[in-house]
């Protein structure tokens, strides 16, 4: 096996520093600040550095860097949100007060613009080409330490997030130390070029914990456009909830293997409603890209403009179709029916049901299915069925009465996984279940 070296980054450091900018914002004191950072959501922590509230005004800092040499400075949008006053400090220690050009909470960037000329400038690179294990650099100030270097590897690509912002980016995960601070710092390759913006750690202990997140440059640059020709950003939008598809799930919907992504909820006019996408479809194709995990849906959606036409690929009933949608746009307002006696639960599932009433419609907004008081033993156990859930079709057949769910659970097929869609909570799923004689 041959020997092969470390790379030397202190090229790339001399190269790329200059361009990396210290952002300080000051924000009146909100009820927030009297929060610990222990008290921070555990897991996903974006990483500016806040310090304590002591008076009226809290400053906090940040990273960034320079992509024009007339001033645009890109950054997290977490780092400015709500900033009173912005400055940045140029690596020559030259301090700006910036302007906020535009800011997109659902990427996580903010465009600042500051009045300067001649600045030197990073390089920006293709994220789209990054592969897993490539080594990577970032340049930011962890805990006020300016012009800080650290470097690894990319660990994977594509990650979605637990996260409010309905996962529409695709992280770049790394082994890079990253810290408190170094939120909005660039994340270089070995060529010298911007592959990412650091932007989020995995952590339990409010520090680096082998895990970082980084908004890949090429969803970053189409941001930055429209930040700059409008000052906020338009996303395409389909109007489904989806969920992983797995073997199990493959198997009941007929597919050779798990992936697409599985639609168990189509939200009232919307594209997809539109198009004709119905509940229990698997989304295997959108525009042309392929849909290998559910989370690359939204990220593939989010870049079609509103407007535009795409052509969807589904798998319905075990047989492919495309259909042609209006792709519309994400906004808040879009990211946003007598009880009768329990049957006993000698059924093919081992599950007891009911039907809904009026008012249990309205309240789960569901105009038919069943809900289940009692779970025993069987093939709805193992398939994760749960009391008070409401099960609304098996496979693919709606359920708008008890009777009707009885009749449905004897014709299934023994041996074979068949899907039934399952809401929990307001949240629709599909689990598969197997009957065995």
């Amino acid at each position: 096996m041959a020997k092969t070296s470390l790379p030397d980054f202190t090229a790339l450091v001399k190269e790329g520093a200059p361009a990396v900018v210290n952002i300080t914002v000051t924000r009146k004191a909100p009820a927030l600040d009297n929060r610990s950072e222990e008290e921070m959501p555990e897991f996903f922590r974006r990483f500016f550095r806040g310090y304590p509230q002591e008076r009226q005004q809290r400053p906090a800092t940040g990273s960034g860097f320079i992509l024009s040499e007339d001033g645009y400075v890109l950054t997290n949008h977490h780092v400015v949100e709500e900033a009173d006053e912005i400055i940045v400090a140029l690596s020559d220690r030259r301090e700006r007060e910036a302007t906020l050009i535009g800011a997109d909470p659902v990427s996580d960037l903010a465009l600042l613009k500051i009045e300067a000329s001649d600045l030197p400038v990073v390089k920006v690179g293709q994220s789209e080409s990054l592969q897993v294990g490539e080594w990577v650099m970032a340049i930011g100030s962890p805990f006020g330490f300016e012009l800080s270097v650290t470097a690894g590897i990319v660990s994977a690509k594509g990650r979605s997030l637990p996260d409010d912002r309905g996962n529409y980016v695709p992280f770049i995960q790394t082994d890079v130390a990253i810290n408190p601070g170094n939120s909005g710092g660039p994340l270089f390759n070995l060529k010298g070029e911007v592959v990412g913006i650091n932007s989020q750690i995995f952590t339990r202990s409010g520090g680096f914990m082998g895990l970082s997140f980084a908004i890949p440059m090429d969803i970053a640059m189409e941001v930055v456009e429209q930040l700059k020709d409008k000052g906020s950003v338009s996303r395409g939008w389909l109007g489904v909830q989806i969920q992983r598809v797995d073997r199990d799930l493959a198997e009941s919907f007929g597919l050779d293997r798990a992936a697409g992504a599985l639609v168990t909820r189509i939200f009232a006019d919307s594209p997809a409603e539109a198009a004709g996408v119905k509940e229990g479809d698997i989304i295997v194709e959108f525009g042309g890209r392929s849909i290998d995990l559910s989370s690359d849906l939204p990220h593939v959606v989010g870049r079609f403009k509103a407007g535009t036409t795409a052509d969807i690929k589904i798998v319905r009933e075990g047989r492919s179709e495309t259909l042609e949608v209006v792709v519309g746009e994400l906004d808040e307002s879009t990211m946003a029916q007598p009880v009768a006696s329990a049957r006993p639960q000698n059924n093919r599932l081992g599950v007891e049901v009911r039907a809904l009433t009026n008012d249990e419609k309205a309240e789960l907004e569901v105009s038919r299915g069943v809900l289940v008081t009692n779970v025993g033993s069987g093939p709805g156990q193992l398939a994760g069925i749960e009391p008070g859930d409401v099960l609304t079709t098996i496979n693919s057949q709606w359920i708008d009465s008890v009777d009707t769910f009885e009749k449905l659970v004897e014709q299934l097929p023994a041996g074979m996984a068949i899907p039934v869609r399952v809401v929990r909570d307001g949240q629709p799923m599909f689990r598969a279940v197997k009957v065995e004689e």
